[in-house]
């Protein structure tokens, strides 16, 4: 900034501005006496003229320096471009580089489609001939006979529990209610003939098919189609590596089938932020019994007059328990379709039924127990599956403890108690048919789980009293050892 003195130097300088501004400043040879009025206006307006000067400088300064920061930011932002760029071709490379995706499950508009299930494998020994097979399905061991020894041991690997099944979600029905189902095959449906080759190829076995209608804003579901009747508790099968299709104590203590039907599932309390969750559970499915008649057909003393099997169901869950009350009832003509058959001791049999369970796990601790007492429900695998008008009560208990996070031992008891009398009454029809009195199965089982894989050792042993004439009262017991290796997907 110049800075305009007083005095001739003031003068002087100001003359030297005007002069390289070229500005007119006229004559200068009056004498300083005579011009210093003039020579004053001029000074004052040369200080203005320099400090308008001195102030458009700064903006041109200003000027610049707004220029260089923009053409700054512009560099930065053609960078940015240009590295974005790169990488958005580098991306490009590797996708064009990447082998297509593969096929994915494609179904009706809005509907999704999942795939589960799991791989099982089982090596096990056996002491005797077991009851629905031996292996992953053995239950209770098969009294002696010249068709069925059972005497000998025998192993073998099995991995029919081997199962999938596919759910659906998202089929729209109304505005309020929506759809899905679920379809689930294992492969416990025979072997493929009887030679040499046959055990390595089980047949699938179809086990539920079903279709759900859902409206969430009420807390119904109605459930169409093959399913889990009430009376099997689908929340709390006991834990095991070997016995899952058939589950440790299935028809000693465990009772329950799949049946066509329909369920009507409506949450009791719904809405409810805390506390437990209710639920009743009314179901109606198709009737069923041992003949007499075309098992294959429709044709048994359980499909004759259109005798649905009825049950009800009250099930309460919380964080770590659940309890459930479960009524079965329903009636059978053993005269079968038609009445074209003699009824054997009488024409109908009510079979009737009253279970409850629960599911506790505090801690590490995984608690379960079963009980029921009924009669006539041999088509529901009770009466340790002898059909008749039969008396039965029966129960299991499960205690589990995870002792470490991946280890975990499992110790289970079931038994079926039917009642003496009524086993040898219907058992003594001509010609006279083993009698199973009672059965206890007691298992233990060691398991390591990580990931989608568990592996475990199980040892199961039974004991089954019989009676071959209805006087007689004989005990067989029998064990397995298996191991077992489970991948879930």
């Amino acid at each position: 900034m110049v800075s305009i003195r007083s005095g001739g130097h003031r003068t002087a300088v100001a003359l030297a501005i005007a002069v390289a501004l070229g500005l007119p400043l006229g004559a200068q040879a009056e004498p300083a006496a005579k011009a210093k009025p003039k020579t004053a206006t001029r000074e004052q307006q040369l200080e203005s003229r320099v400090s308008q000067l001195e102030q458009e400088l700064a903006e041109l300064k200003d000027m610049l320096r707004q220029q260089q920061t923009q053409q700054q930011q512009q560099q930065q932002q053609v960078a940015q471009a240009q590295q974005q760029a790169a990488e958005a071709n580098a991306t490009a490379q590797k996708v064009a580089a990447a082998p297509p995706p593969k096929e994915t499950f494609s179904a009706a508009p809005g509907v999704s489609v999942a795939l589960h299930g799991f791989i099982s494998a089982s090596a096990f020994s056996q002491s005797k001939n077991f009851s629905f097979g031996n292996g992953q399905n053995a239950e209770y061991p098969i009294p002696r006979t010249s068709a069925a020894p059972s005497s000998g041991s025998l192993s073998g690997v099995d991995v029919r529990n081997t199962r999938f099944w596919l759910d659906f979600k998202g089929a729209k029905f109304t505005d309020n209610w929506s759809g899905g189902g679920r379809i689930e095959m294992d492969f416990f449906g025979g072997f493929n003939g009887t030679g040499p080759y046959s055990e390595q190829q089980p047949v699938p076995r179809l086990r539920q098919a079903y279709m759900d209608l859902t409206n969430p804003e009420i807390g119904s579901t109605v459930r169409i189609g093959q399913q889990w009747e009430l009376l099997f508790p689908l929340d709390m099968v006991p834990n095991s590596l070997s016995h899952i299709a058939f589950p440790l104590g299935f028809g000693t203590g465990l009772i329950g089938w799949r049946f066509p039907g329909v369920v009507w599932m409506q949450d009791l309390n719904h809405g409810s932020s805390s506390g437990p969750k209710w639920r009743l559970d009314l179901g109606a499915f198709e009737g069923t019994w041992n003949g007499p008649g075309d098992n294959l057909n429709y044709l048994t003393a359980g499909n004759a007059g259109f005798r649905p099997q009825v049950e009800a169901r009250l099930h309460v869950q919380d964080k770590d328990w659940l309890a459930f009350f479960v009524a079965h009832y329903s009636q059978v003509n053993l005269k079968g379709v038609g009445d074209t058959v003699a009824a054997p001791i009488k024409d109908k049999v009510n079979s009737l039924v009253y279970e409850i369970g629960a599911n506790w796990k505090p801690g590490p601790w995984n608690l379960k127990a079963l009980v029921y007492a009924g009669k006539g429900i041999g088509q529901v695998f009770g009466d340790l599956s002898q059909f008749g008008d039969i008396s039965d009560k029966g129960g299991y208990l499960q205690v589990g403890y995870n002792f470490t996070k991946n280890w975990s031992v499992n110790a289970f008891y079931a038994q079926s108690n039917p009642d003496d009398k009524d086993v040898i009454r219907w058992a003594g029809k001509a010609p006279f048919t083993n009698g199973r009195l009672r059965n206890r199965q007691t298992a233990l089982s060691l398991q390591y789980a990580s990931g989608a894989y568990e592996l475990g050792a199980e040892w199961i042993y039974d004991k089954l009293d019989y009676t071959t004439n209805g006087t007689d009262r004989k005990k067989l017991g029998g064990n397995q050892v298996s191991l077992n290796a489970l991948y879930k997907f």
